[in-house]
């Protein structure tokens, strides 16, 4: 009814029916009641912009208040620190996490993220995307469809339970080129080629940056839900005999040569993200292996509206609205881009889908909703195009596309206080040209920036309130 979801509407129309009662036996107390029915419904009938009532916004200020006093938004590892044997564990939702080694069908190794109070287990592939610069349309075309098909298949594999991609631009330094360079350098060869290759190993790495693309997929130990949860070793074997076929899936998607991480590739990466001082000191060092232990921050606060760690300071944005009407292929072409105000940019989509099952019910439901709002007294244009939008979802779905839930997460990081408002205008300017709509995450900042990484973090499964609850409300 209205702005209220299940749960306001229930308490409304329960409200309504025992003010009336009473009232029918004196009107005093059914005005008293009425007047308290009004303000039990406010924080729920008040909303922002992003859709959050005031409810939602009063709990997470008390929520962080409560954690803030008892020094939840300060850790401190290492010999000085708070963790076990001196070593520099993640913080936050990804503490209990552990990184174990397997090898898939293919005999390739790979790097399996262990969250054990969720039960999930996370492999994470790294690619090299084409890009869209010189390619004929028809060709992204194919490309946009591949990666349909390839989303629409997660939704048959048993277990399942998110897939997430992370496309992150960050300063390339140079180490690479300089290896490559040494590595392939005739010691024969004329100085003034020398003296040429020399100077563009200097010069070349000033100003460019270096994007990577990663893609996580999350399984749930369970089968099913309320299931019994396999063993590690079990869910090593399942994993590792799924991820070719994953890999050879995004070869059409213009993700170009997905190969699964190795433990220490990923525990460079998650280094990297926590401590961007870092990122020379683990270039210049590739044979040395790099722990899931020592992968942490040393030091790392929580702020109302950022987030500081080693030697950076991020903020994170999550996306309260998707793009309305019809979506190109280059709408998030200059989100994902680098952007000179912006030391390391991360975005982070993240997906859920539904079963084959589940997204028949679902989208034969949003058209009887949308069709029920189009019969009322006053309808909007926007409801006519929702139930136009229904009507082809459930056409594509009974031809067999999948539905899938996503979201996205965008974190900045710089390199001191004082260039994060130059950060968060650059984000603000981006937002419109991607046709979203961004909201800092407030009082949730760590956590953000932990499902910001390719590491199968599903926010959902760790609240404290059920997501079905909170959507409800």
């Amino acid at each position: 009814m209205g702005r209220l979801g299940l749960i306001g509407t229930m308490i409304l129309m329960g409200g309504l029916v025992i003010v009336t009662i009473v009232a029918m036996v004196s009107l005093l107390p059914g005005l008293i009641g009425a007047a308290g029915l009004g303000l039990i419904m406010l924080p729920l009938a008040i909303q922002d912009r992003h859709g959050r009532s005031a409810l939602q916004a009063i709990t997470a200020r008390v929520a962080w208040w409560s954690g803030r006093s008892q020094g939840w938004h300060l850790y401190r590892s290492g010999p000085l620190g708070v963790t076990a044997f001196g070593s520099y564990r993640l913080p936050g939702l990804l503490a209990a996490s552990r990184l174990v080694e397997a090898r898939d069908s293919y005999g390739r190794p790979f790097a399996l993220v262990v969250v054990p109070s969720t039960g999930h287990y996370t492999a994470v592939f790294e690619c090299n995307a084409d890009g869209a610069a010189l390619v004929d349309q028809e060709q992204i075309d194919t490309w946009v469809a591949y990666w349909g098909h390839w989303l629409a298949s997660l939704g048959s594999e048993p277990g399942m339970a998110a897939a997430s991609v992370t496309i992150e631009t960050a300063p390339d330094l140079g180490h690479r080129l300089q290896e490559e360079v040494d590595a392939n350098i005739d010691p024969n060869a004329p100085d003034l080629a020398r003296a040429a290759l020399e100077e563009i190993v200097w010069s070349y790495p000033r100003g460019s940056a270096r994007v990577s693309t990663r893609i996580a997929v999350t399984y749930s130990a369970a089968s099913r839900h309320g299931g019994k949860r396999r063993s590690q070793d079990e869910m090593a074997r399942e994993i590792g005999t799924r991820l070719p076929g994953l890999t050879s899936g995004l070869g059409m998607t213009g993700a170009g040569a997905a190969r699964p991480m190795t433990a220490d590739q990923l525990a460079r990466a998650v280094r990297t993200a926590y401590n961007p001082d870092s990122q020379s000191d683990l270039e210049a060092t590739e044979g040395q292996e790099t722990r899931w232990e020592d992968a942490g921050p040393v030091a790392a606060q929580e702020f109302w509206d950022h987030y500081v760690h080693d030697g950076g300071q991020s903020i994170t944005w999550g996306m309260s609205e998707a793009p309305r009407g019809e979506v190109l292929s280059n709408v998030m072409t200059g989100m994902v881009s680098p952007h000179h105000d912006i030391a390391r940019k991360r975005v982070t989509f993240l997906y859920r889908p539904y079963t084959p099952a589940s997204a028949a019910h679902i989208v034969e439901r949003d058209r009887k909703d949308t069709r029920f709002r189009l019969n009322g007294a006053a309808t909007a244009a926007r409801d006519e195009v929702a139930v136009a939008s229904s009507d082809q979802s459930a056409l594509e779905e009974a031809r067999g596309a999948g539905l899938t839930r996503f979201a996205m997460l965008v974190t900045a990081t710089v390199r001191s206080a004082e260039e994060l408002p130059l950060a968060a205008a650059a984000v603000d300017t981006l937002a419109p040209s991607a046709r979203v709509q961004l909201r800092r995450m407030y009082g949730s900042q760590a956590s953000a920036f932990a499902a910001a990484l390719p590491l199968g973090v599903v926010l959902p499964d760790h609240l404290q309130v059920p997501a079905v609850v909170r959507e409800a409300m």
